[in-house]
């Protein structure tokens, strides 16, 4: 097994770049490169065109409600229109509207709840607490971890994490490390990134005062909230630092992840780098 770093930063390897947006809005047809100037003698071979693509109605009708909630016409938590409002407001049937919210629902971006309506997923409500957090006990009910803030600090973004979070080298990023215990079980040790600009005003005070979820914090504080994200998982021993943060001996097997979290149109807002200790949990996903 490989030697796990007490800076997590040599732990894993680069995550991967950013995939295609949530939404998408309708393409537009190419505009057409056989136009010749005036004062040519001759024309040259026209050069090829792309077919143009069409979005089926839904998904344009998707790509309009995905635009009011990153705008943040409904903030999270709240109720959103009906279907038959919206399907009043865009001038499209019903059913187009909920094949539309269907898809957001599948990717968490609204939630229907039965005889109250749809409404803007939040952070703060106790099943999205465990989206992204995903060991749990092999006994028990999962729950959320307490947190113990080792280092917060603003610095300059290393190349690494810039390009992983599509920033500048040397842009300004807050950088967090801390550990998390369950039962008071040092369980995991995390390093994040996060982006100077939007999160400007973080603080460990801040951090360590807020009793809810980390994602929670960020949502209704810093108008960012994570809509997925894209993780690597390998198998690592535990160094020095490592063992001594976790209260374990050199060398025991620990789970190291490393997650890129991105908001609204695909925008990375977190690096996160973790080890994991399994000897109580497990690393749990559930693939459809």
């Amino acid at each position: 097994m490989n030697s796990a770093s007490s800076n997590l930063t040599n732990n894993a390897t680069a995550a991967s770049g950013a995939v295609s947006p949530t939404a998408g809005a309708p393409a537009t047809p190419a505009a057409s490169a056989n136009a010749t100037p005036a004062t040519a003698v001759s024309a040259p071979a026209p050069a090829a065109t792309a077919s143009p693509t069409f979005s089926p109605l839904y998904q344009q009708i998707k790509a309009l409600i995905t635009q009011s909630l990153q705008s943040g016409e409904w903030k999270p938590g709240e109720l959103i229109p009906s279907e038959v409002e919206l399907a009043g407001r865009f001038k499209v049937s019903q059913g187009t509207v909920r094949k539309a919210i269907d898809e957001l629902a599948a990717e968490n971006l609204v939630m229907r709840r039965q005889g109250k309506g749809t409404f803007v997923s939040t952070h703060h409500e106790a099943r999205a607490h465990f989206r992204f957090l995903r060991l749990v006990p092999d006994e028990g009910v999962p729950h959320y971890p307490e947190s113990k803030f080792i280092e917060v600090k603003r610095v300059r973004a290393p190349a690494d994490v810039a390009r992983l979070m599509d920033l500048k080298s040397g842009d300004a990023v807050i950088f967090i490390k801390r550990v998390q215990y369950f039962d008071g079980i040092p369980t995991i040790v995390e390093e994040l990134w996060l982006p100077g600009l939007i999160f400007k005003g973080l603080t460990a005070e801040r951090l360590v005062e807020y009793k809810g979820p980390m994602y929670g914090l960020f949502e209704t504080e810093f108008g960012t909230r994570m809509i997925r994200a894209s993780e690597q998982i390998r198998a690592v021993c535990a160094d020095a630092g490592a063992a001594q943060l976790l209260n374990i001996d050199l060398g025991t097997p620990l789970l190291s992840s490393e997650r890129v979290s991105f908001t609204y149109g695909d925008k990375p807002v977190e690096l996160r780098r973790g080890l994991y200790l399994t000897i109580r949990h497990h690393y749990q996903n559930e693939l459809s």
